[in-house]
């Protein structure tokens, strides 16, 4: 599984889809997705993350699907930063 990053139609919001492993329990397979989000003030700098959640897959996927929905674009922008 890889990462996701998504922003919003004004360019001002993002949203960081990756895995998340819960290192308690010994696992091989991922079950779980962090969702962190934050704001961007200049689309040049490093954006702001305000907070993230742990969802399982199934509702970060759905989360995922509804905010293309909403006109959230995939972006590799940031990726540098993360």
């Amino acid at each position: 599984m890889e990462k996701f990053t998504l922003i919003n139609k004004d360019r001002s919001k993002i949203k960081v889809f990756e895995p998340f492993e819960d290192v308690s329990k010994p696992s091989l397979s991922i079950d779980a997705m962090m969702i962190s989000y934050g704001c961007v003030y200049i689309l040049s700098s490093k954006p702001v993350m305000k907070g993230s959640k742990v969802e399982i897959v199934e509702a970060a996927r759905n989360e995922y699907k509804e905010l293309l929905n909403v006109c959230w674009k995939k972006t590799s922008i940031f990726n540098s930063y993360f």
